[in-house]
């Protein structure tokens, strides 16, 4: 059982973040400041560093959990999709609702991650259950004939870098496409090389 601090502390914490994504999104992270993400979240300034030492802490906090939720709904929306086709497209459409719901701070991830540290390598890392999950399946399909062979592995690493590459194009406002209709291309793409090997 959590203690009744620890509850406390807990919904501080999500109230701090859930005011500095709005913040961030609306600011930008230069131009954000703590004043503006504690007036937000309707506490004082000074409460906010209890939980965080920098602002630069408050981003990654707000990535950390923005990145873990969408792990856990991708995670989620594999298990109930019942065929192959629908897992692989769950997990696309998964990501691009996400990058969508979230533009600016995609952008800022991108634009600014020199500023705060933040690599590929780390976005891949949250990335890295999902896409062994939807491994896992596509070796299933496989198994079962429903596919033909192929490096389950690889292939999910690359419909996750095709899954990028369409977030990227939507950040840069060169794709006018639903997102559904994204989502659907590039499992229909990948579809047919699986179906084909």
């Amino acid at each position: 059982m959590k203690t009744k601090q620890q509850i406390v502390a807990e919904f501080r914490r999500t109230e701090i973040i859930d005011a500095a994504r709005t913040i961030f999104a609306r600011r930008g992270f230069t131009l954000a400041t703590m004043d503006e993400i504690a007036k937000e979240a309707g506490i004082a300034k000074g409460t906010i560093y209890l939980y965080f030492r920098s602002k630069t802490e408050v981003y990654k906090a707000v990535l950390d959990h923005d990145m873990e939720s969408l792990k856990k709904s991708t995670l989620e929306r594999i298990e109930a999709a019942s065929t192959l086709r629908e897992k692989i497209e769950v997990f696309v459409l998964a990501r691009l609702e996400n990058a969508e719901a979230r533009k600016e701070l995609f952008l800022i991830m991108d634009s600014e991650s020199d500023n705060l540290a933040l690599t590929r390598s780390q976005y891949r890392d949250w990335l890295y259950e999902p896409v062994l999950h939807l491994a896992r399946e596509i070796e299933k399909a496989s198994q079962r004939g429903e596919i033909g062979s192929a490096p389950a592995e690889k292939v999910a690493w690359i419909v996750a870098d095709m899954t990028r590459g369409a977030i990227q194009r939507r950040l840069l406002n060169r794709s006018d496409y639903p997102v559904a209709e994204d989502a659907a291309f590039i499992t229909a793409f990948v579809w047919v090389a699986l179906t084909q090997a």
